[in-house]
Parts: C-alpha cells; structure tokens; sequence
C-alpha cells in the first residue's frame, strides 16, 4: 500500500489501512517516545494516542510533508505536552515526596530498556539518555529524534518547525553540553 493509498483509506475509516498504519509505524511511534519519555508504559500510552490521534485527525493531514514526518510531530508533541505536565505537577507538591530533606532520590528511576541498546552497552546508554534528558527541551527533542531515531536534519526541521541550520545549531549546542556534563562526572 503506497503512502497516498493508506491516507486515502484512513480518511474513508479503513480498517486495513488503519493496521497498516500500525504496523508501518508502532516500532517507530514506540521508540520516540521511549527516547524522549525513558519510561516503557508511558511511551505505550503516548504511541497509543498517536495513533489515535492520527485515525482522528487525518483529515488534517495536507500531505504536504510525508506522513511519517507528520506522525513524528504528533509523537513528539504528545511526548513533550507529558514532560510538561509531568514537571508542572512536581512544582506542586509531588517534589516532596520524591526527594529527602537533603534533597536527595528518594527513588531511583525504573531501569531503562530501549530495544535498540545491546545488553552490554545499557548501562552506559542510561547514563547517557539521563543526561540528555537534563538538556533544554528542543536540545534534548533534536538530539534524540537524530542519534536515537537516526532522522535527518531535513525531517527534524519539519517536526520541529524550523530551518536545517536551527537544527545543527541546536544539535551543535546538545553535543556541547553533553560533553560538559560528562566531564564533570566523578571518575
């Protein structure tokens, strides 16, 4: 089924089409939103309502980027809109119940399982998605969606809704900051 077929299917409520969709993109809605989320069960609620929101909104769809672009930007604004909320609701209480008085974890994050990750590099992998995970937002959405989801300066642009350049300089400024907190951790 080309790409104009199933949007073409989605928007007459095709089943068939509908399952195509999932297939041709669960892997790649899933591994979004684990990358950006670091949380298994959140990541398949987010890929869930992606496609919900995909069956829903097609005929929003101008086809004037490729569906999948289009599938990206639903995935990672899903994703940030959570990360948002997520953090709103620790300036309102929740940070009292996480952290000590000396404001250490009281609870260390659910172990980290990205299917892409070799057994023997996850624990560097964690290491390092938690410090991406500390970068500014747009930093952190174009690292990811380019190292981990391995897209193009010209597909992050468009999920982004921006220019080429924005994106290398943004990807310039992660790698950065990557680098300096690296070197501040303890030997």
């Amino acid at each position: 089924m080309t790409e104009q077929e199933l949007v073409y299917g989605l928007r007459n409520g095709d089943e068939v089409a509908f399952k195509e969709l999932v297939l041709r993109f669960q892997d790649r809605v899933f591994n979004t939103a684990l990358g950006l989320l670091q949380h298994s069960t959140d990541a398949e609620d987010i890929a869930q309502e992606v496609f919900i929101q995909v069956y829903r909104s097609i005929h929003q769809f101008k086809e004037e980027s490729l569906l999948s672009t289009w599938i990206y930007r639903i995935t990672t604004t899903k994703c940030l809109d959570q990360l948002r909320s997520k953090k709103r609701k620790k300036r309102f209480g929740f940070i009292s119940s996480l952290f000590g008085a000396d404001n250490t974890p009281l609870h260390e994050p659910g172990e980290f399982n990205h299917p892409g990750v070799q057994l023997d590099q996850k624990e560097d992998a964690a290491l390092l998605l938690k410090l991406v995970d500390q970068l500014p937002e747009n930093q952190r959405t174009a690292f990811i969606l380019n190292k981990i989801e391995e897209l193009s300066y010209r597909e992050i642009a468009a999920i982004l809704n921006t220019s080429e350049p924005a994106v290398d300089s943004l990807l310039q400024r992660a790698k950065q900051n990557l680098r300096k907190k690296i070197n501040e951790l303890p030997p």
